[in-house]
């Protein structure tokens, strides 16, 4: 049994024998074994689908991590500038990779604080509202932590989200909003918005936006754009730089793997960051280094000329150690590379999704590839919350949202071909259903 994927050509089986061909033809399979598998109670690999919620453990964290705490132990308060790795530049680490990741310059990129923090900490430089322009877009369903965050911020400077908090949403009986809808929206409101506030995929559908298209229409607008890359980074490719993005977050726990609730990461197009004068809230970290400790004899506020500028506070070590195991991965490869195996995977779950009928499920992230990424959203048309739990049971882990969709990620640096195989058997027993092979 074979099919043709909707935008590129993979020839696709249901027989066990297939994955494991491709297993043995991947490139990146050397990477699964850097990685900490959770096991089921029989010792075997559990079937690891919820790297969109939080990315497995890199091996090589806990050596790293162990490493700032003996400098800890042995140097305490010199570690800062005599350790192996000095604390004091630290976060500096991290520009080249994190550029890469999000397709910025090292200028542009800072590790910092957490998503929704750094969220607030954009909007304060970038939504200034007027009361001419109080208008803030966004796609629907937001994450809600960015609803929350973009709802205060317009309700902190006084507006009532009623009329300032633009929804776009999906047409009626669809699930994907179309981007010609989305920019229409632009259009229409974009005499009185002051930001697009997008996701890059979105959380619930998996949907990829066409950044540089909202991008392009934002600024057409006279807005401002930023952009969540919660379910974006090391995920799908991204050029913040060449689309002329004025600013996005994401957090490094999910495609990045960097461990639960740590450092986030900010992206300030330089255009910007060099802009000395832009408003914005000041920390410590945040000043000209060269003056950072003349403490009370210069009491001003002289920010980096880079997206530096907005750090509060010197950084978490021991949870940036982490995001160092994982982004040194990261450097290993490229998105290119992942991105190709990403693309068959996710396919050759649709695939088999598809075999197991209609009356069953229905995938509701976008069928063309180019237009999503890792994961798939599985709307179950029979007794959802059941066969969650049945999923559950078999050790296949993945997530459930609210009233019927399972979400899965196959995530190309550690899930495998037959990953994707043993999964469907299982979304097919569990569902009364039949997958041969």
């Amino acid at each position: 049994m074979h099919a043709e994927h909707l935008s590129k050509t993979f020839d696709y089986s249901t027989d066990r024998a297939f994955a494991e061909r491709m297993d043995a033809a991947d490139v990146l399979r050397p990477f699964r074994a850097q990685f900490c598998i959770p096991q089921d109670d029989q010792g075997n690999d559990v079937i690891y689908f919820a790297g969109n919620s939080l990315g497995l453990l890199p091996k090589t964290v806990k050596p790293i991590v162990e490493r700032e705490l003996e400098d800890w132990a042995r140097l305490a308060v010199d570690a800062h500038f005599d350790g192996r790795e000095p604390w004091y530049g630290y976060h500096e680490q991290f520009r080249e990779s994190a550029a890469r990741i999000v397709g910025a310059q090292p200028n542009e990129v800072v590790l910092m604080n957490s998503l929704t923090v750094n969220l607030h900490l954009m909007m304060v430089s970038f939504y200034r509202p007027s009361s001419d322009r109080f208008k803030i877009i966004t796609d629907w369903p937001s994450f809600p932590s960015d609803i929350y965050a973009v709802d205060s911020q317009i309700r902190h400077h006084g507006f009532d989200p009623e009329q300032a908090f633009i929804k776009v949403r999906p047409r009626d009986g669809e699930h994907l909003i179309d981007m010609d809808d989305f920019v229409s929206q632009i259009e229409l409101h974009g005499p009185q918005a002051a930001l697009v506030m997008i996701s890059g995929v979105n959380y619930f559908t998996g949907q990829f936006y066409d950044l540089k298209r909202i991008t392009d229409a934002a600024h057409r607008a006279g807005c401002l754009i930023g952009i969540d890359l919660a379910h974006a980074a090391g995920n799908v490719p991204l050029a913040l730089h060449d689309w002329d993005v004025d600013f996005a977050v994401w957090c490094n726990y999910k495609y990045l793997n960097s461990g639960p609730g740590t450092v986030g990461g900010t992206f300030v197009h330089e255009r910007h960051a060099k802009n000395v004068e832009l408003n914005r809230f000041a920390g410590w970290w945040g000043n000209d280094p060269k003056n950072r400790f003349m403490m009370h004899l210069q009491p001003e506020f002289l920010p980096v000329p880079t997206a530096d500028g907005w750090q509060l506070s010197n950084p978490p070590i021991l949870a940036m150690a982490a995001i160092r195991g994982s982004y040194d991965l990261f450097d290993q490869t490229s998105i290119e590379a992942l991105r190709e195996k990403s693309q068959r995977l996710t396919g050759y779950l649709e695939f088999l999704i598809d075999q197991q009928g209609k009356d069953r499920f229905e995938v509701i992230t976008p069928r063309d590839a180019e237009r999503r990424g890792c994961q798939l959203s599985i709307l179950a048309k029979r007794d959802p919350k059941a066969l969650f739990a049945s999923l559950h049971k078999a050790h296949a882990v993945g997530d459930f949202r609210e009233p019927n969709v399972i979400r899965v990620a196959p995530v190309p640096m550690y899930n495998s071909f037959v990953d994707v195989w043993r999964f469907a058997q299982v979304l097919a027993n569990a569902g009364g259903g039949d997958l041969h092979g």
